[in-house]
């Protein structure tokens, strides 16, 4: 039996791979151990018990980028968590650490090498983390979700996704999601998403042309998010809900999507062959741009900047691109090329390869 211990989590990207990884372990090896590792504060500490894992928890450690009283605890610190996960690698036999970045994923590293434990690393965005910039110097077993990430000798894998995402038959479920969001079974649809927090400039920007994109013949299914105050057109055809629980469903159901570009959501739509305007976040350090390169290169999704999401924009380029089928199609096509739906199966691949090189 082999014991896992999974590292990451303090937003959606780092904990939903995570949890697309220990789902494909718990299937492939019913009797496997799994422990997560992660914080108190992160979206891991709902949503990793949610799915009947067992979460150990570390303290929040951000990395200090200027000289202050933190940066001269941290070094202290660090090595009380270090420490911390030495003991429960020893404790739970632990025969591989695979680390998603965060928080918690640094000290998981630093751990795994000192206990002469494997290490694999899973980078999700095409702009490295620090966490997993610093932990790829020290393992061979690095993997990337897109092309030209740059961290030496890592192998592309892909993103690993949710099986509602990787087995969703688009085609099979069209009429079935269309009801279940209250949508008319053969318009046009389009998809508005910022995520599971929303996007002020996203949100503002389409659905103020509710009316002129209804006129249009299409009809939108909008997922507002948490961020700001829902804010409904109240324009019959044009659906506002706060939060999705059925992401399969909304793809299902749509024909192009406007969406934030996280790297999670650059995956499924591309790896589904859906065409897209991708919104990149504009606050951060641009990972957002970098992540929408690949799929906007092979012009699957156009690209488009929160300021430029104006009523102009929406008439004189988002209806006519909605209105055009065989551009569409198109789109679909190149999408799918620029994706892939086996990023999970390919990292457990390389997982179950350095727990093999260790045995060796």
């Amino acid at each position: 039996m082999t014991n896992y211990l999974l590292a990451g989590g303090g937003t959606a990207g780092h904990v939903n791979p995570l949890l697309a990884l220990a789902d494909l372990i718990r299937r492939e090896e019913p009797e496997a151990g799994i422990i997560v590792l992660g914080t108190r504060e992160g979206l891991e500490a709902r949503l990793v018990p949610e799915r009947g894992y067992e979460l150990a928890h570390i303290e929040r450690l951000p990395f200090p980028r200027r000289p202050n009283v933190a940066a001269l605890r941290f070094p202290a610190r660090f090595a009380r968590a270090v420490s911390q996960v030495r003991a429960l690698i020893r404790e739970r036999d632990i025969d591989v650490v695979v680390g998603f970045g965060g928080y918690a994923a640094a000290p998981a590293y630093r751990a795994g090498a000192r206990e002469s434990v494997p290490v694999v690393i899973h980078e999700a965005n095409a702009k490295p983390g620090m966490a997993n910039r610093w932990g790829a110097r020290s393992t061979p077993h690095v993997a990337v979700t897109f092309p030209g990430t740059p961290i030496a000798g890592a192998r592309v894998t892909g993103m690993p996704l949710r099986p509602e995402i990787t087995g969703l038959d688009r085609a099979a479920l069209h009429a079935e999601a269309r009801a279940h969001f209250g949508l008319e079974p053969d318009r046009r649809t389009l998809l508005v998403t910022g995520g599971s927090l929303g996007a002020r400039a996203l949100n503002r920007g389409i659905s103020g042309s509710a009316r002129e994109l209804v006129d249009a013949g299409v009809q939108v299914l909008h997922v507002w998010g948490g961020l700001t105050e829902l804010e409904d057109p109240g324009v019959p055809g044009y659906v506002v809900i706060p939060y999705c629980d059925r992401m399969d469903l909304a793809f299902a159901a749509c024909d192009l999507a406007v969406s934030r570009a996280g790297s999670t959501t650059v995956s499924e739509l591309s790896g589904l062959g859906i065409p897209s305007v991708l919104v990149p976040y504009a606050v951060g350090n641009g990972e957002q741009r970098f992540n929408a390169a690949g799929v906007v290169d092979a012009g699957g999704a156009l690209l488009v900047a929160d300021g430029d999401l104006t009523p102009g924009w929406v008439r004189d380029a988002l209806i006519p691109l909605l209105a055009d089928g065989a551009q569409l199609e198109a789109m679909s096509h190149r999408a799918r090329s620029a994706g892939t739906l086996d990023g999970t199966e390919r990292l457990y691949g390389l997982v179950r390869e350095a727990i093999g090189a260790a045995a060796s």
